[in-house]
């Protein structure tokens, strides 16, 4: 029998692939912390240990999110998706429990260090639980597929709190008022993202998987993601804007036309490549508009 290192290897490279979501989320936590510096006009950037204890926090913030919806996702798995490795076998939800469980007391520990930004912590985990629960109104959440997204979507502008007090927190100063689109950035990445991975042809259509081509349709969903691209554009502007950084105008309109290039095609023509690159494309945006934002600033200041 295979050793449950191994095992959960199989499972993060399935449905959380470490590779991608470190350099995803290391980007996330750098941005937000340099951002909010940048808009404080602070020289230099936070101690490098505070930054690893949260970006550590960060990244492992999300793989609960995914154990929690492994949980909460359990019933209509087994019905719908046995390809899963839970539902394979691969590795059980009780085992995912106690990794669950040995992450929360990591990230504890972690920070013990930062103590002013702890009880953002706990904030994020609180609700981190209801979200597990689905804020005890799952049948009408279900039917209200809008409200679903937008409740589950908060939780990255909360961790983007706790990411970006590393440095105002930390420090006893007050919040940017910039940081405002910055949180509204990441919540509209969220939902690029979300629209971008769940847009499928019809014969790549599942039953009892939700898409939003199913819910909006063949046209409708390109439409909604390419909105969402254009809202997520806005506010990163003006983002921008308030952290003196017009600079990156031309950056994030760059990066805007190329990242919209699949979802043109898509419309155009619906097929499963478009659909990959649109999934892709998410990716791109979420990784481009953090960097632009505060990655890029920062590191131009520290060199």
């Amino acid at each position: 029998m295979m050793s449950l290192l191994k095992r959960f290897y199989i499972y993060q490279k399935e449905r959380f692939p470490f590779a991608g979501y470190i350099f995803m989320v290391g980007s996330f936590t750098f941005s937000a912390v340099s951002y909010s510096r940048i808009c404080r006009g602070k020289e230099g950037f936070i101690e490098w240990p505070v930054f690893f204890a949260g970006a550590f926090t960060t990244l492992t913030l999300f793989l609960l999110v995914r154990i929690f919806d492994e949980f909460k996702d359990h019933e209509d798995d087994m019905k719908y998706r046995k390809y899963l490795p839970v539902i394979r076998g691969i590795i059980s939800l009780k085992e995912l429990f106690y990794i669950g469980a040995a992450v929360v007391v990591m990230q504890i520990a972690a920070n013990l260090f930062i103590p002013k930004v702890f009880i953002i912590y706990l904030i994020v985990i609180g609700y981190l639980c209801l979200m597990g629960k689905e804020f005890f109104i799952v049948n009408w959440l279900k039917k209200h597929q809008f409200w679903y997204v937008t409740s589950h979507m908060l939780i990255i502008p909360l961790v983007d709190v706790y990411a970006s007090g590393l440095d105002w927190l930390i420090e006893g100063a007050t919040a940017p008022k910039g940081l405002l689109f910055f949180f509204a950035v990441s919540f509209m990445n969220g939902i690029v993202l979300e629209i971008g991975r769940k847009i499928k042809v019809p014969s790549a259509e599942e039953e009892g998987v939700l898409s939003y081509t199913i819910m909006l349709g063949q046209k409708g969903a390109p439409l909604a993601w390419l909105a969402c691209l254009s809202a997520t554009l806005g506010f990163a502007l003006m983002a921008a804007y308030f952290a003196g950084i017009g600079s990156m105008y031309i950056v994030l309109i760059s990066i805007f036309c190329v990242c919209a290039i699949p979802g043109i095609i898509y419309l155009t023509n619906s097929n499963v490549k478009a659909a990959k690159y649109m999934e892709y494309a998410s990716a791109l945006w979420t990784i481009g508009m953090y960097l632009s934002l505060g990655g890029i600033p920062m590191i131009m200041k520290l060199i």
